[in-house]
C-alpha cells in the first residue's frame, strides 16, 4: 500500500469507531442503568451528549485543522478518542459515563472535522468517489459493528468492554497515523467563539427539552426548553451573517447549486434517517419481545449490503456525477421506512430483514456520492471549511435525529412505560403495545417527509462535469 492508501486507512479507521460507538451504546442501555443505578433521563445523556459534542465542535475543530495542521488534530482526535473509551469502560456511576462520553465526543469531532479534508487533500477530485466510498465502508462496518457487538459484548462480557474494544485499534490507528498523514496546505483563518456558544445553547437546550419529555412527559418547562433553544438558534443564524469567520459561513451556499444543495441533503438525510435503527430495535425488543442480541442481527444484513456496495457506487458517483445514484438512495431509504409503517404487533421479522436491506441499499448509493458532491464542488483552499460544515450540518442532524426519535415515540405512553420500553426491561402487550406503536410511526411519518424534502434537493442539485472539475482543480495547483 501506497502512502495515500495507507492515509486513507487511517481515516477509515477513524470513521468506523465513530459509527461503532454512535451505535453500541444502545444495546448496552438496559445494562447500563441497571449496572449503575440509574434511570431513563440520565442514561438517554449517553447518546445525548456524543453527538452534541461532535455537532458543537467539528466545524471549530476542522478550523483549527486548517491553522496548525489537519494530520495532528486527526491524530491527537484518535488519542482523546482512544482515552475517553478507556474512562467511559472505567466509570464509578453514571454521571462520570455522560462526562466521559463527551470526551470522547470530543476526540471523535476532531477526526470527523478534518477526515474528509485529508482525502481531499490526497485524492483529485474524480477520485474522491472511491475515496469517500471506503469511509462508507468504514461507517457501515462500524454501524454493523456497534449493533452487533453492543449485543454481543453486554450479553457476554459486560458493557464495559464496548468502550474498551476501541483502544488496541486506537493504538495501532495512532501509529499510522502519525507515520503516514502528513499535512499538504494550511490557511489562516479565526474561531467563531460566539456562534459556538450559541449553537452549543440552543442544541442544548432543545436536546434537554426533548430528554425530558422522553423521561417526565410533555410539561410546559420542555416546551419553553425546546423553543428558547429555537429562538437562540434563529439568533445563531443572525450572527453568524455577521461573523468574518463564522462556525457555518452562509456565504459557502453561494458557491454553487450543487455544493449547496448536496449539502442540505445530507442535513436532511441525517436528520430523517439515523435513528432509524434506535426505533427499530425499540419496536423489536420492546413490543416483540426479542433480546437485543436477536434484534441486532434483523439489522445486520443491511449494513453488510451497504458496506460491500458502497465502493462501486462511489467510483459510478465519479463518473456520471452525484445526482442520480444519491437521489436513488434517498428513495430506497423512504421506501425501508413506508415497509417500517406497516409494521404491527405481529409482522413476521423477515420484514425487518427486507426493509433494513432496501436501506442499507440506500445509505450505500446516497452516502459516496453526496460526499463527494460536496468536496468535489467546494471551493480550492475551503476544504477544510467545506469538510468542516459538512460534518457540522451531518452531526446536527444526528443529534436532532435522536431527539426527534425520542421524544415523538415516547409520548404516546406513560412516563414509567416509556422508561421501561427504552431500556428494554419489559414487553409491551395489548392496548399499550398498539399505543406505543403508534408512537413508533409518528417517528417514522416525520423522517418520512423530512427524506422527501432531501429527495426534492437532490434531484433538482444540477448535473456535474467531473472532468471540468479535475482541470480546475490543476490549473489552481500550477
Amino acid at each position: 500500500m501506497n502512502s495515500n492508501n495507507l492515509s486513507l486507512l487511517v481515516v477509515v479507521l477513524g470513521t468506523l469507531m465513530s459509527a461503532v460507538d454512535t451505535t453500541i451504546v444502545i444495546l448496552a442501555l438496559p445494562s447500563i442503568a441497571q449496572e449503575l443505578h440509574t434511570n431513563l433521563y440520565i442514561i438517554i445523556w449517553v447518546i445525548i451528549l456524543y453527538l452534541l459534542v461532535i455537532a458543537v465542535f467539528t466545524t471549530q475543530l476542522g478550523r483549527l485543522g486548517d491553522i496548525y495542521g489537519r494530520s495532528r488534530f486527526y491524530n491527537l482526535g484518535f488519542a482523546i478518542f482512544t482515552l475517553g473509551s478507556i474512562l467511559c469502560g472505567a466509570s464509578p456511576n453514571a454521571i462520570s459515563l455522560v462526562a466521559f462520553r463527551g470526551v470522547q465526543g470530543l476526540g471523535a469531532a476532531m477526526m470527523q472535522a478534518n477526515s474528509g479534508a485529508i482525502i481531499a487533500d490526497i485524492f483529485p477530485p474524480n477520485q474522491r468517489g472511491k475515496a469517500y466510498g471506503y469511509t462508507s465502508i468504514g461507517w457501515n462496518a462500524g454501524a454493523t459493528l456497534g449493533i452487533v457487538l453492543g449485543g454481543f459484548i453486554t450479553t457476554f462480557l459486560g458493557w464495559r468492554y464496548i468502550f474498551y474494544i476501541n483502544v488496541p485499534i486506537g493504538i495501532v490507528a495512532i501509529i499510522l497515523g502519525l507515520r503516514y498523514i502528513k499535512d499538504l496546505e494550511r490557511r489562516n483563518t479565526k474561531l467563531d467563539i460566539i456562534g459556538m456558544l450559541s449553537l452549543l445553547a440552543s442544541l442544548s437546550l432543545i436536546s434537554y427539552g426533548a430528554a425530558y419529555i422522553a423521561g417526565e412527559g410533555v410539561r410546559l418547562l420542555n416546551i419553553y426548553l425546546i423553543s428558547a433553544g429555537l429562538i437562540i438558534l434563529l439568533g445563531f443564524i443572525l450572527v453568524e451573517r455577521r461573523q468574518q469567520f463564522p462556525i457555518i459561513d452562509l456565504r459557502a451556499f453561494k458557491t454553487s447549486k450543487v455544493f449547496t444543495y448536496s449539502l442540505f441533503a445530507s442535513f436532511l438525510q441525517t436528520t430523517g434517517y439515523l435513528a432509524t435503527a434506535f426505533i427499530i430495535i425499540m419496536y423489536l425488543q420492546g413490543i416483540r419481545g426479542l433480546s437485543p442480541f436477536e434484534a441486532s442481527l434483523l439489522l445486520v444484513p443491511g449494513y453488510v449490503l451497504a458496506s460491500l456496495v458502497a465502493p462501486f457506487t462511489g467510483r459510478l458517483s465519479d463518473k456520471i456525477g452525484a445526482r442520480i445514484p444519491a437521489t436513488i438512495g434517498l428513495a430506497l431509504m423512504m421506501l425501508a421506512i413506508f415497509i417500517y409503517l406497516q409494521l404491527s404487533i405481529n409482522t413476521p421479522l423477515y420484514i425487518i430483514i427486507i426493509a433494513s436491506t432496501i436501506g442499507g441499499l440506500g445509505s450505500s448509493l446516497f452516502f459516496p456520492a453526496n460526499n463527494s458532491a460536496i468536496m468535489a464542488n467546494a471551493p480550492r483552499g475551503f476544504y477544510g471549511g467545506a469538510s468542516g460544515l459538512s460534518r457540522t450540518l451531518s452531526n446536527i442532524g444526528t443529534l436532532l435525529s435522536y431527539v426527534i426519535a425520542i421524544s415523538v415515540s415516547s409520548v404516546t405512553v406513560t412516563r414509567y412505560v416509556a422508561f421501561e420500553v427504552f431500556l428494554g426491561t419489559t414487553n409491551l402487550i395489548g392496548g399499550v403495545a398498539s399505543s406505543f406503536l403508534t408512537g413508533l410511526k409518528s417517528a417514522f411519518y416525520v423522517s418520512l417527509g423530512i427524506l422527501a424534502i432531501a429527495l426534492v434537493l437532490s434531484a433538482l442539485r444540477g448535473k456535474e462535469d467531473r472532468s471540468r472539475l479535475l482541470q480546475v482543480n490543476q490549473s489552481h495547483s500550477q
